[in-house]
């Protein structure tokens, strides 16, 4: 493919594991059983801190990491919402949090009980006068009255120590801790804020602490030594997970129209898409992995940890088998047909395709379609919809009712949103906003308000010093203008000038590049729906020579509603390393296959976009045929490239997350494939994959939407759902469009 190689971008979490789906849900059945004898009460301790003052960085999305655990607690979880208990700004000082891990988790907790308790906010370091880590710090809890000076001295954080203490009082060993918080220096990174506040050896723990201590150790009958002793064994009891190591940081990221923890939503979205149980040592695994391209995509280096207690090395999510099916949004409050939405289970990267007129499905505690929500509005995570249609008289709504993505309603106006470097002088900045407003769907914006998709700023001395740390190849020369991930740790390939290049001279010739990266963004994003299709198809990638697995993926949904969730063993794949994606190194040869399972036919096609914002068409791949290029048969398997194709695809640069792309549809893209021989033509090519520029890449996305929306409006009116003009619809019952990532590296 020459130039044109493979792809960067984030993809939804369940699509980039390595590893087989199916495998996965048929160990989820057998888990299921093994976890329905908990039938014990359910408490949460729920902590989010925004308002930090007195030097501390204020953070946006802490309160919100709050919401988000309640709501996946209570509706896929099973939680009394009696039993959680919420501390929130000037709520959680130290006093409070304390109190409330006393009286609402350590004195109602029983024996068999599952308890959770998250913290959302700064966290830092202060002396730890037995070291147990070689740098003589203990990691803390920062609460609101931290009082918190620069210079050090005594702050009133909670310690890691007392944490273990509290957690060691729990009548019950079913416990779990997440942390969203780091350890790392208070900074901003680019778009993000860091959940840390400066620690270290100048700052010391309240003596209070260091005596509450010794309080809960009397209570405990433990010895200092034995103290010591247990805390170095491990933790406490049960699970603690943590968003970051303790050398990274934990971003407080924008999305959208509102902020949050970056490994809170990502972790509660995956819970809410989960087909099947799993243990939780499972679970963070496939989150680290979906963690590792949201860091390779925007540049938030955050890799969560997990540690267990020995006593059961091996529990479940929050110690509890979910208590109803996957969803996309939960009904929080009706009114006549008016209804009030939680849309906590959508892919960060879609959300904006979730403003309006998106419908979603009414299911019952089985899985079966009800009625159809229509979506109105939305605010950050909380809908307005109205309730539209329904079958068989089920007429009535209530909270708690679970609803799935039905229609995705693509806006028609979606544009690249493009932070600007805050280093730049008053005059660059100004040159820069007028120049990129000039041009055609880019929003010019300030940083750390809302979310950017890249920066344009330039490469500075600290920069070039920091991307060297981070080991990035191919760095461009110091003083040039160009593209950052949005947290300044990645560079988007080639997209960077000479030194010392005009601003205005540099946006405009970044132009064909903010064009193939609009581009990109539509496909990638708006599109992908593998967690919530139900056609029944798969999609693999394969060694060229031995045909040994790469990666696969399908859309659960489709498949479980053929199987019933049972199905043969599938192929394993080749050796990844855990929580990883599968590594290739340049020059590898590979293979796609796709299978339709579908009774009808299907139409396919399989793009790869590269990490400069490139697309390749793969298939379909012969353009002196009829319409029906694109076309597999019901029950037909097709291997790209097969042995009549002519010619073959190797990975090559540029190194990094790559994914392809799997579009599958049950009606012909006529506009799109109508583009793509167009193309063809004009190239003067009658087979072989397609490489469109920048102007034919964003023409072709539009194309498709339109296929979509042509698709999908016939159908979902006749149900009562009727999309407005300028949004593009996207039916889950017959579209799919999934993705297999995997990390091109040196060969």
């Amino acid at each position: 493919m020459k130039r044109r190689h493979f792809l960067q971008f984030a993809s939804s979490t369940l699509t980039t594991l390595g590893l087989s789906q199916l495998d996965i849900m048929l160990q989820g059945d057998k888990y299921t059983q093994a976890l329905a004898q908990n039938t014990g009460r359910k408490l949460a301790l729920l902590v989010g801190i925004n308002a930090y003052t007195n030097g501390m960085n204020p953070l946006n999305g802490c309160v919100n990491d709050v919401l988000l655990q309640k709501h996946l607690l209570i509706h896929r979880f099973g939680f009394n919402p009696k039993d959680i208990k919420i501390l929130t700004d000037e709520q959680a000082t130290r006093q409070n949090i304390l109190t409330a891990f006393e009286e609402h988790l350590i004195n109602q907790a029983k024996p068999g009980d599952a308890v959770v308790f998250h913290f959302s906010g700064h966290g830092s370091q202060v002396v730890d006068p037995d070291k147990d880590s070689p740098d003589g710090l203990n990691s803390t809890l920062v609460p609101i009255d931290s009082g918190y000076n620069v210079s050090g001295g005594v702050v009133q954080d909670i310690m890691g120590h007392t944490l273990f203490l509290l957690m060691y009082a729990l009548k019950t060993d079913n416990v779990t801790v997440v942390l969203d918080s780091c350890h790392s220096g208070g900074a901003k990174r680019g778009n993000f804020v860091v959940r840390s506040r400066d620690g270290g050896k100048k700052f010391q723990a309240l003596p209070q602490e260091f005596a509450y201590q010794k309080q809960w150790l009397k209570r405990l009958n433990l010895s200092q030594q034995e103290f010591i002793k247990l805390r170095r064994q491990g933790v406490a009891k049960g699970v603690v997970i943590a968003s970051a190591k303790r050398d990274q940081y934990a971003a407080d990221a924008p999305f959208d129209d509102f902020h949050a923890g970056a490994f809170t939503y990502l972790f509660t979205q995956y819970l809410w898409q989960q087909t099947a149980n799993q243990p939780v040592t499972r679970i963070l695994l496939d989150v680290n992995r979906s963690t590792n391209i949201l860091s390779r995509n925007s540049g938030v280096f955050q890799e969560p940890e997990l540690e267990i207690n020995k006593k059961n090395p091996n529990p479940a999510i929050y110690f509890t088998p979910f208590k109803t099916t996957y969803a996309e949004a939960v009904v929080t409050q009706v009114t006549g047909d008016k209804v009030e939405l939680w849309l906590g289970g959508i892919d960060m990267r879609a959300l904006e395709a979730f403003r309006k007129d998106s419908a979603f499905s009414v299911v019952d505690a089985n899985g079966k379609e009800m009625g159809l929500v229509k979506l109105e509005s939305r605010q950050g995570l909380m809908g307005q919809g109205k309730f539209v249609s329904a079958s068989r008289g089920n007429s009535v709504l209530k909270p708690g009712t679970l609803l799935q993505e039905r229609v995705r309603g693509i806006p028609g106006n979606l544009n690249l949103k493009i932070g600007l470097d805050d280093s730049f002088d008053g005059n660059s900045t100004s040159q820069a906003k007028q120049a990129l407003q000039g041009i055609s769907r880019i929003n010019p914006l300030p940083l750390r308000q809302q979310e950017v998709h890249y920066i344009f700023g330039r490469m500075t001395e600290a920069r070039y010093r920091q991307l060297q740390k981070l080991k990035v190849t191919n760095l461009p020369t110091i003083g040039s203008l160009g593209l950052f991930l949005s947290s300044f740790d990645r560079i988007v390939p080639n997209s960077f000038g000479a030194a010392n290049e005009a601003v205005p001279n540099a946006v405009q010739r970044l132009q064909p590049n903010f064009k193939s990266l609009l581009a990109a963004r539509i496909v990638k994003q708006m599109i992908g729906n593998n967690n919530t299709s139900q056609l029944k198809v798969k999609a693999s990638l394969n060694l060229a020579d031995s045909k040994k697995l790469i990666g696969e993926t399908l859309p659960t949904r489709g498949i479980i509603k053929q199987t019933g969730g049972s199905t043969s063993n599938p192929t394993k794949p080749i050796s990844i390393k855990e929580g990883e994606l599968p590594k290739l190194p340049i020059g590898t040869q590979i293979t796609f296959e796709v299978e339709n399972q579908e009774s009808v036919p299907i139409y396919v096609s399989i793009l790869v976009i590269d990490a400069a914002g490139e697309m390749g068409i793969i298939f379909p791949n012969d353009w002196s045929v009829a319409d029906d290029a694109a076309l597999l048969l019901a029950k037909d398997k097709r291997v790209v490239p097969g042995n009549n194709d002519g010619f073959k695809l190797t990975v090559g640069k540029p190194f990094g997350i790559t994914e392809a792309l799997i579009i599958a549809s049950t009606s012909p893209l006529r506009n799109s494939l109508k583009a793509l021989k167009e193309i063809a033509k004009n190239k003067g090519k009658d087979r072989g994959p397609l490489a469109p520029s920048n102007d034919e890449f964003l023409n072709l996305t539009d194309k498709l939407l339109g296929d979509f929306d042509d698709d999908t409006r016939g159908g979902i009116n006749v149900e009562g759902v009727q999309l407005t003009a300028g949004v593009r619809g996207a039916d889950t019952k017959k579209i799919a469009a999934m993705t297999i990532a995997f990390e091109v590296v040196g060969s």
